[in-house]
């Protein structure tokens, strides 16, 4: 693999799972969105809900409110209603106008006010009072007893004498009004004393009390009520709690002030109800963005990492194997389709680049071999050059024919003594001198031969080293197979049908030595079929693991061959092709298999049936196709 590749990729070791990782960070990014969003639902779900289950609450209170002083008012207007029918009335007017004592008034009095009449009535005190505020009867009877009650009747006539009963009445003949008696809240009904039509000046005013207690101030608002008489505050008071609510409605006096006070607890049945709507919308809210949240990590994790997760597994089976194999693609159409065709281009492109790399580095090494031998040879052979170039200059010691003149004169009888010792001594002296020469010339061809003995070792040295066995290493025979198959199919010889297996099988091999062995094979079977004379035929490759072998077998349909021919084959520079000689041929293939400790054997059944060749090569270890896997 290219090195910057592998420094931005590190397919050779599995990344730990934590927030280093891609899935990591999104669960915290997951995580912290889902925290914001439920945050988010709470304060928008709270700002809506509860404005408006308070503004609900709030006119559930106005309304107890209004129904309590509704129902106050009801009360005191039975009373008013009652009173009226005494205020016109003639005997109530005639009454009015006879003296007190007389005995006309005092039948009025045990008549009208007799318990009998008050029960009938519903009331518990009576008083009859002068427009100038002067009494003129007063009663408070005890319903139970019939028996008068002196304080409660004190307290109606301090009442009717310093009431402004006028203000009560104002521009009507009846009104009424509450007060406080004593221990008692009381309903306070006040009319004119008229006659029975309405004519006549009125003579004064009839009082007539009733009454209030808890139990009847719980019946008229249907809620457990009681009169509190230390409440004095003329605006209604509301004190929530928890789970109820209480509130005070103030009863008020003839002076409009309060004299006592409606106090009732109410259930906060829609507070209640906004909190559990609030609790529920969030808890609902919450629960469903989680469940969205967790659904979507599936699918992230199903359409995002888990594609992720097979290319990074793909690369690092690419690492261990060094094979290019390329990515099993699923038919997906969206960008994780379209990211792994381009890295089945990309590693089409890299192992296309890597094996001109190798061929490249094959060529290379030997021709960066085949300069250094011939380096060294030049070195060597420089000594041998230079020997010979001075042997072939060097001019002789002595002139040939001077020599020879001087032993023709030698051999002359008549030559002085002296002169025959002259050339006696330059004879001998030419002898001593080629004599050296020869000598000399001797040691510089030891010298020579030593030169041309180091050019031969070198040479001898280089032959052993090309005779060495290439390296082998893990090669999927498959991918291999289908590197070389465009050699049968895009034949333009004749039309050719190739099949060969889709599953990886590796083998121990030289890829680029293995590749060339099978393009030729490749090449001989398209040419076989050419040779048929027919336009189509097939080839089939199939590649079976036999024990601690791996079995190539390369079929085709072609002329085929007999017995005969066989036993040549694998002969150098023999070719089937009359047109045809040299050439890698079957001799180099044969060769090269078992340089890499594989056989190649070729069969047919005949002439024209086709042939089959047989590669076989030691398959890769089990532990080393677990580590490449």
């Amino acid at each position: 693999m290219i090195p910057a590749l592998r420094a931005r990729w590190p397919f050779g070791r599995r990344r730990p799972i934590g927030p280093a990782s891609l899935g990591a960070k999104l669960v915290l990014i997951l995580t912290a969105v889902g925290v914001a969003g439920a945050l988010g639902i709470t304060l928008l779900l709270a700002s809506v809900i509860t404005p408006s289950f308070s503004a609900l609450e709030a006119k559930a209170i106005a309304g107890h409110v209004e129904r309590t002083q509704a129902a106050l008012g009801e009360y005191a207007a039975k009373v008013e209603n009652a009173v009226r029918d005494y205020g016109d009335w003639t005997q109530s007017y005639d009454y009015m106008a006879t003296p007190p004592g007389s005995p006309a008034a005092a039948t009025f009095e045990r008549d009208s006010f007799s318990p009998l009449a008050m029960t009938n009535l519903g009331v518990q005190g009576m008083a009859y009072v002068t427009p100038q505020g002067t009494l003129r009867i007063a009663r408070w009877l005890d319903p139970a007893s019939g028996r008068e009650r002196a304080r409660l009747r004190t307290a109606l006539v301090q009442l009717a004498t310093h009431a402004d009963l006028a203000r009560v009445i104002g521009r009507n003949n009846s009104g009424h009004f509450y007060a406080r008696l004593g221990p008692v809240v009381a309903a306070i009904g006040v009319a004119q004393v008229r006659r029975s039509d309405g004519t006549g000046s009125p003579r004064g005013y009839v009082l007539m009390a009733r009454q209030v207690t808890s139990r009847q101030l719980s019946d008229l608002i249907r809620l457990d009520a009681r009169i509190d008489r230390s409440g004095l505050g003329d605006a209604p008071m509301v004190t929530p709690g928890k789970r109820t609510m209480a509130i005070a409605v103030p009863i008020a006096g003839v002076d409009g002030h309060a004299v006592a006070a409606a106090r009732f607890h109410v259930v906060r049945d829609v507070s209640l109800l906004g909190r559990r709507m609030l609790l529920l919308a969030i808890a609902g809210s919450t629960l469903l963005l989680l469940i969205v949240l967790l659904v979507l990590r599936r699918v992230i994790a199903r359409l995002v990492l888990a594609p992720l997760l097979r290319v990074e597994r793909h690369m690092q089976r690419v690492r261990a194997s060094g094979s290019m194999a390329l990515f099993q693609d699923d038919g997906r159409r969206d960008e994780f389709g379209s990211l792994g065709r381009s890295l089945n281009a990309m590693l089409s492109q890299l192992k296309d680049l890597r094996e001109q790399i190798e061929v490249q580095s094959f060529a290379l090494g030997r021709s960066e071999s085949a300069v250094a031998v011939m380096h060294n040879v030049r070195n060597a052979l420089n000594p041998i050059s230079t020997i010979l170039s001075q042997g072939i200059a060097q001019a002789p010691p002595i002139d040939r024919a001077t020599l020879e003149r001087a032993i023709a004169e030698l051999a002359r009888d008549d030559l002085p003594a002296e002169r025959r010792a002259k050339l006696a001594a330059f004879v001998q002296a030419a002898f001593a001198a080629k004599m050296a020469s020869r000598e000399a010339m001797r040691r510089e061809l030891e010298v020579g031969r030593e030169a041309m003995a180091h050019v031969l070792e070198i040479i001898g040295q280089q032959q052993k080293q090309a005779h060495e066995r290439p390296s082998l290493e893990r090669c999927d025979l498959s991918e291999i197979v289908a590197r070389n198959a465009a050699i049968a199919r895009y034949s333009d010889s004749a039309s050719i049908a190739f099949s060969f297996p889709a599953e990886a099988h590796l083998a121990l091999a030289n890829r680029v030595i293995l590749s060339q062995v099978i393009g030729n094979l490749l090449g001989n079977a398209a040419e076989s079929i050419a040779a048929t004379g027919r336009q189509s035929g097939s080839i089939g490759v199939t590649i079976d693991e036999e024990g601690d072998e791996v079995v190539v077998r390369i079929r085709d349909d072609g002329e085929g061959f007999d017995a005969a021919t066989g036993a040549t084959l694998f002969q150098r520079g023999f070719s089937t092709r009359a047109h045809k000689s040299g050439g890698l041929g079957l001799h180099w293939c044969a060769n090269s298999m078992t340089a890499m400790e594989g056989s190649l054997r070729l069969e047919s059944d005949g002439k024209g049936l086709g042939a089959t060749a047989v590669l076989t090569l030691r398959a890769a270890e089990r532990d080393e196709i677990a580590q490449a896997a």
